[in-house]
């Protein structure tokens, strides 16, 4: 049997996006994350982080300092009894990186559909949210449904969105909306 995911980006969606976070004390959640990511759990959704961590390449943190902060943001979401599935995360920045290095990095879905396998997901009772134009293409990429969450850049990625005339499957104002609306189309 199949599972249903729903795959998440991190920093702007889960938690507040200060730019290349690699110090777990400051990781900040935003406040309906716990809540949200458990009421998805408790209908049987893998959560799973696809993320862009180009300050890998660009040298402002290694490979250990973010799965620090992702452990980090498991260990907060404990307080609401849940956590995230799994972490996938592309290091690569083409200015730091070869094309080849760079080919996981979204709007690629390489990495989600390395997930998807890894987790057997049925992609078309799955869902991708973010808070950028990559999250959203990389759901697309992937033949799944897209949610843009107007926190972190959200708004800004809208407008842009917008303008290119590729609208998300749908817009949340943050991550509760993004999961009422999962809930309801379930």
């Amino acid at each position: 049997m199949s599972n249903h995911a729903v795959f998440l980006d991190r920093d702007g969606t889960l938690n507040e996006d200060p730019g290349y976070i690699n110090d777990p004390e400051k990781v900040v959640l935003f406040p309906e994350t716990g809540t949200a990511l458990a009421l998805l759990k408790k209908y049987g959704f893998i959560l799973i982080v696809i993320s862009n961590q180009s300050g890998i390449a660009r040298g402002i943190m290694t490979n250990e300092e973010v799965d620090s902060v992702n452990e980090k943001i498991n260990s907060l979401l404990s307080e609401h009894k849940v956590k995230i599935d799994a972490f996938y995360y592309c290091p690569a920045h083409p200015d730091y990186s070869s094309e080849e290095e760079c080919d996981c990095r979204k709007p690629s879905a390489k990495l989600l559909l390395e997930a998807a396998k890894e987790f057997n997901v049925d992609l078309e009772k799955s869902y991708f949210i973010g808070d950028s134009v990559s999250d959203i293409q990389c759901g697309k990429n992937a033949g799944i449904k897209t949610i843009l969450i107007r926190t972190g850049k959200g708004e800004e990625s809208f407008s842009i969105l917008q303008k290119e005339n590729n609208f998300p499957t749908f817009v949340a104002n943050n991550l509760i909306n993004a999961c009422t609306f999962i809930l309801g189309d379930i």
